[in-house]
Formats: C-alpha cells, sequence, structure tokens
C-alpha cells in the first residue's frame, strides 16, 4: 500500500517527525540543499534576467535517486524543509527534481517539532511561497555576484584565495573601523574625590562621590581642579542637603531571538556563534529523552521575532504559580513587542514543553546541548515572571559649597531574579549597596578623602557577542548568517581571536582599505542595510527580485571595470617566525590554510616543507617526560597533549603548571578555571591534592 513521502532536511528531524507520524508515513531527509549554482563558474546569466543556473549538488545522486523512486509510488508528497526562505527554497528545488507542482498543496511547515505541531502542518499543507523563494533567489544571486566578481580582482591584485562578499565584507569593514577608532583614540584626563563618610564616631561607613559645586555638575580634569576642592572641604562639615527614598522595578528580559541567544550564550557559556546554532540545531530537531522518546525540545532557532503562543504562556504561568507562588505571577502575560524590521512567521526561542525542566532532560544532552537548552528554558520563563524590586536611597551632601552625592540600593524582592539575571557585555554584576539611615541637616564626619586620576578609555574591541549585537542594530544581514559570517572571516584570515576579542589581520585590514576606496557601496553599513529592507520586500511581494538584483547591478557593473584599471598591485609580506625549515635552513613563515595558521617554508615550490605551530608549554609530561605541548581539537577547542601522542597517552583539557610541582607526591600541577572559582590539582587523582587560587 502507497504510503505518504514527507520530505526534510536533516535524518535527526526525520527521525522525530517519523515517529509522530507513524506507519503511512515514510520520511526521508535530503541532507540539506539538493541543487545549487555550480562552484566552478559565475552560474547567472547576467544579460538573461540573471537567470540562475542550477545543478545537482555533487554527491546527491544516489540520494536524489532515492527520492524519485519514493516520489513514484508516493499516495501524497509532503515538503517539510525548514519554516524560513532557506527551508522554502529547498522545497522549491525538491518539487522542481520530483516533477511536483508548486501550486499545489505540497508545503508544510511548523515552528515546532512536537506532535501537535506536526500533525496540525500534514492537515494543513499549503503550496509553496514563490515570494519567499525569490527573496532567497535575489539574495543567493546578489551574493554570488558580489564574490566571483569582486574576489577574482582580489586574487590578481593581493593574493590568491581571498574572497569578499556582499554581508562578510562590510562586518570586516565594522572590526577594521573599530581597531582605527582605538589607535587614534585621543585619551582625557579626569578626576574622581570620594569622601568616605560616617554619622557619629560609631555610625556606618559609606562613600559619597564628588558632584559639582552647588548642586549644578562639574568635571574635575586635573590635580588642580581637585586641589581646589579639596583645600575648600578640608575642615569644613559634611551636611545632608537632601535624601530621596523610593523604589526601583528591574524587569525580565524578554524571550531569545536568534542574535539575543547567540549574544547570551557567548557571555554566559563562553559559546562562539558557531556552536550555539550547532547546539539549538540539535535541540530543535530532536533529541532522544528517557521516557518521552524522541522529543523536538525547542521552537525554531532561526527567528527575530518576540510573539509566544498562547498555549505556551499558559504553560509557563502554570508553572511559575506551582513552582514560585502568586507573588512571582504577574496579573497578566507578559506580552513583548517585535522591532518593525523583524519577520514575524515564527515566534520567539523557547522550550517546547515547559515541563520537561533542565534537570528532567540533563542525561539525555550533551554538555552544549543541556547549557544551551537551560539557557532557553529559564530565559523563557523568567520572562513571563514579576518584576524585581529595590529599594532605593539617593542623598545630597554638602561641603562649604560643593556637592557629593551617594546612592543605596538593596533588593527586596527577587522576582524574575530568583530564576534568572541577563549577563551584561562587561561582565559585571549588580550589587546590594545599602546606606546608613539619613535625615536633612545630619552632619557627617569625613574619615577619609580619597582621589584617582582617571583617563577616558577607547571603545572596547568587538567580542562575538557585541559584534552580532552590532549587525543586528545597524540591519546588516539576518539571523542566519550571523555564525557563517564569523566563521567566514576568521577562516579567511581577515579577523583574528584574542580570546574573545576580535582583530583584525593586516590582510583584513588591507582587503577593507582596497573594498573602502573602490567598492565603497559594498562595504558601506547604511547601503548594505537598504539592500536588506529590499530583499524583505521580496518576501513580501511588493517588488520583483531581478529588479532589485537589476538595481544593484547597473552602477556595479561601471564600478568593477573602474577598479581593475585603477587597483594596483598590492604586495603583503608573510610573517616570519623563528623557527628553522629544517630542509633548506630558510626561517619560516605564517600562512592562513582551511584549519587556521601553519608554518610553511618560504622557498615554495623549490622547497614544500610545512608543520602545524607548536606552542610549548614548559611542563613536562609526568608520563613520558616528553614536551607538553598546547593543542587544538577539530572543533578549536584547546587542549594539552604530549609531544609524543598517539604513543604517550597524556591529554588534558586544564593547563599544565610548569614552575610548581605537586606538595604531596611531587607530580604535575594544573590549572583548572571555571566560573565558580580556579583551582590547582594534581594530575594523579590517586593523589587528590587540591588548592585554590584567588581570581
Amino acid at each position: 500500500m502507497a504510503s505518504n513521502l514527507v520530505i526534510v532536511e536533516s535524518p535527526a528531524k526525520a527521525k522525530t517527525i517519523k515517529q509522530y507520524l507513524g506507519k503511512s508515513y515514510t520520511v526521508i531527509a535530503s541532507m540539506g540543499h539538493v541543487r545549487d549554482l555550480p562552484k566552478s563558474q559565475m552560474g547567472i546569466d547576467l544579460d538573461n534576467n540573471f537567470e540562475p543556473k542550477y545543478i545537482t549538488i555533487r554527491g546527491k545522486g544516489d540520494l536524489i535517486s532515492k527520492l524519485k523512486k519514493e516520489a513514484k509510488t508516493a499516495k501524497k508528497i509532503f515538503l517539510a524543509t525548514d519554516p524560513d526562505r532557506e527551508g522554502e527554497a529547498i522545497s522549491w528545488h525538491l518539487a522542481q527534481l520530483l516533477d511536483v507542482d508548486v501550486n499545489s498543496k505540497c508545503r508544510i511547515a511548523f515552528n515546532e517539532i512536537t506532535k501537535s505541531a506536526v500533525t496540525a502542518a500534514v492537515k494543513e499543507p499549503r503550496p509553496i511561497n514563490a515570494d519567499l523563494v525569490d527573496a532567497q533567489q535575489a539574495r543567493r544571486v546578489l551574493d554570488r555576484i558580489v564574490g566571483y566578481k569582486i574576489s577574482p580582482l582580489l586574487w590578481k591584485k593581493v593574493k590568491k584565495g581571498l574572497s569578499a562578499g556582499r554581508v562578510q565584507s562590510v562586518t570586516t569593514r565594522l572590526i577594521v573601523d573599530r581597531e582605527r577608532e582605538i589607535e587614534n583614540f585621543i585619551p582625557e584626563e579626569f578626576w574622581n574625590l570620594d569622601a568616605i563618610l560616617k554619622k557619629g564616631d560609631k555610625g556606618e561607613k559609606f562613600t559619597a562621590s564628588f558632584y559639582g559645586k552647588g548642586g549644578k555638575k562639574k568635571k574635575l580634569t586635573s590635580k588642580t581642579d581637585v586641589d581646589k576642592v579639596c583645600e575648600a572641604i578640608n575642615s569644613a562639615d559634611f551636611i545632608v542637603t537632601d535624601v530621596k527614598s523610593g523604589e526601583k522595578n528591574r524587569y525580565p528580559a524578554p524571550p531569545f531571538t536568534t542574535s539575543t541567544l547567540q549574544q547570551e550564550a557567548s557571555r554566559k557559556l563562553n559559546f562562539t556563534v558557531k556552536r550555539t546554532m550547532m547546539a539549538a540545531q540539535q535541540l530543535y530537531e530532536g533529541v532522544s529523552v528517557e521516557g518521552r522518546g524522541t522529543v523536538g525540545l525547542i521552537t525554531y532557532m532561526r527567528t527575530d521575532s518576540l510573539r509566544i503562543a498562547n498555549d505556551a504562556l499558559v504553560d509557563a504561568r502554570d508553572y511559575i504559580g506551582t513552582k514560585y507562588g502568586k507573588d512571582f505571577l504577574p496579573s497578566s502575560a507578559r506580552v513583548y513587542k517585535t522591532k518593525n524590521n523583524a519577520q514575524d512567521a515564527h515566534e520567539a526561542i523557547r522550550p517546547t514543553y515547559v515541563s520537561l525542566t533542565p534537570a528532567d532532560v540533563k542525561g539525555s544532552l550533551s554538555a552544549d546541548m543541556y547549557k544551551l537548552y537551560k539557557l532557553i528554558w529559564e530565559r523563557f520563563i523568567a520572562c513571563q515572571m514579576e518584576h524585581a524590586v529595590y529599594d532605593t536611597t539617593n542623598v545630597d551632601i554638602d561641603a562649604n559649597g560643593y556637592t557629593f552625592k551617594a546612592s543605596g540600593s538593596k533588593l527586596k524582592f527577587k522576582g524574575f531574579m530568583a530564576l534568572y539575571v541577563e549577563g551584561r557585555d562587561d561582565g559585571a554584576e549588580e550589587k546590594d549597596n545599602t546606606l546608613p539611615k539619613l535625615s536633612v541637616g545630619d552632619k557627617l564626619m569625613a574619615e577619609k578623602i580619597e582621589n584617582a586620576q582617571h583617563f577616558t578609555q577607547p571603545p572596547p574591541r568587538y567580542t562575538e557577542a557585541t559584534l552580532v549585537k552590532a549587525l543586528e542594530e545597524k540591519g546588516i544581514g539576518r539571523p542566519s548568517t550571523y555564525a557563517p559570517t564569523i566563521t567566514t572571516i576568521t577562516a579567511r584570515g581577515y579577523v583574528a581571536r584574542d580570546k574573545k576579542q576580535l582583530t583584525p589581520t593586516e590582510l583584513g585590514t588591507v582587503v577593507t582599505d582596497i573594498m573602502t576606496s573602490h567598492f565603497a557601496d559594498v562595504v558601506d553599513v547604511e547601503f548594505t542595510a537598504n539592500m536588506e529592507k529590499e530583499l524583505d520586500s521580496i518576501e513580501d511581494g511588493a517588488v520583483e527580485w531581478e529588479k532589485v538584483i537589476g538595481g544593484f547591478y547597473t552602477p556595479f557593473k561601471d564600478t568593477l571595470a573602474k577598479a581593475e584599471a585603477e587597483i594596483g598591485k598590492v604586495k603583503i609580506e608573510d610573517e616570519v617566525s623563528d623557527v628553522k625549515c629544517e630542509k633548506c635552513g630558510r626561517l619560516m613563515v605564517y600562512k592562513m590554510g582551511r584549519f587556521g595558521k601553519f608554518l610553511a617554508c618560504p622557498g615554495f615550490p623549490e622547497c614544500r616543507n610545512a608543520k602545524p605551530i607548536v606552542k610549548e608549554t614548559g611542563a613536562a609530561c609526568p608520563v613520558c617526560g616528553g614536551k607538553i605541548l598546547e593543542k587544538k581539537s577539530q572543533r578549536g577547542k584547546i587542549y594539552f597533549g604530549c609531544e609524543h601522542n598517539p604513543k604517550c597517552e597524556f591529554m588534558s583539557w586544564d593547563a599544565p603548571v610548569k614552575d610548581k610541582k605537586c606538595p604531596d607526591c611531587g607530580g604535575l600541577l594544573l590549572q583548572k578555571n571555571s566560573r565558580k572559582g580556579n583551582l590547582l590539582i594534581c594530575w594523579n587523582e590517586k593523589c587528590g591534592y587540591k588548592e585554590e587560587l584567588k581570581k
């Protein structure tokens, strides 16, 4: 008996959906895209209305044959790819290959992979949305034109292997411009002046900071300014002139969108954007949970909407009322307003089942998946909890005409903070700062006057979190593009990571300067943001995609010809290392490859010697006595291994200490760092020595 055929992108998604639909459905994964533009050529007919030439992706032949065979005997075909532009385009390509009428009711989409969502979608199939397909096609064609026209020019004028891209080039420019801001920053001097005060001999001490004169704000910009104030207040009485007490409310952060999830995972979990999206994809597609079978644990993770389904709000409020009590439950559900330029087709990112707490699923998840699920679950529940309340006090103090101010706050009611508090880019946390009970007219004793010189600081370098925030605020790209964009600019060697900070390389700076001088529009933030709006207008059916591409390409063609004539040959010297080539004796140079930097002989092609960069720790292997080296795993995580690996089995995620031995057994010490604190631990587990370190 013929069954219904459902086609999804991934095997994990197929497994989850198959469980929900039963025996009368065959569920097969397309393994992502099945057709694309060819890699070896432009693949776009620039003279024929930008007609794209799609080919079957290499290696997909057998899979497509299998899909065609199943489609021939299928009772009904459902295309169930992801609910966004990319997913719609994959469904369109599948329809072309399988001779499915795109106007027939063949397309099903769901925001969450749960039994109710999947079965409801199957009951209400729809035609493929041509506007969504056109929007994706326009983006693909636009990016192909920029990349395949500018990249060869960079190969010719700078060096082989370079690439330019519509979103990657403007993203690199942001990082280059920030570095120049830092380099050109002129610090300005300023001073802080604090009085350590108390009321009476046994009163509680507190700090009041200089504000100005006669209630008007005044900056202290030199030691002369400070000395003048200090002289005036040296023997003056400090009199309380105003006391204001009140309450301050702190409201929960909204549920996650793609960009805010990426930012928070970077701040709190130290995840890269790519790592976050990999874990989120797995949580969305389905995980085998003990006692529940395969379950999609979160809603679709590519979204910039803050909308929440009513059923989910009811579940969250029921949980809060039961777990925390009525004081933590607002009188009505919180509704968050989505930004004007956001795509509201999906919900915010939330758990599909509120009842599945992080503790319930921990044993079924990998470490990354658990951490991310916990973050998403807690953020969602917290967004529906009552606000936190602080008692606040603000005090004005006069000393011989000069004004000092002190402020205090104390948490009165935790509200949502009992569960979750949003992270900050500066890593700071809000702490209670209480003041003693003060009244107008109180005379205070100055126990100490402190002053400190400071200089204004340049803007900080971007981290992945702050870069994602900037891209979103400036309207560059879409949530789904942030992870691949950051991966591309680091892989190409345009940007390097220094701990969490992103810094431009010389190559990135040179390429950005060329792009800024000759392709100003391509790297212009406002132009890129406006182009994003035009792509959105295609999705809304307001404009034809060929017109948008034509409007871009006509001036771009002239710009390209002009750049070809004007750009001279740019020479970028390779950075020279202190490592001698063991084959020819030359000092090796640093090169950038697919997997990051490596050492290569500058005598290429006569000498083709190349090797990985070895970073010694200075510590000896406790197993064989060899050198312990710092290495990188395939996922880019740093670990420490013996130089004789794989013959020697020593490996550690914790850094070896080179200048100190275990006081108990004389063995190797490792430094274990975590959010809870830093420890020195003995490598020998039988020894068990531990020593707490101050942060």
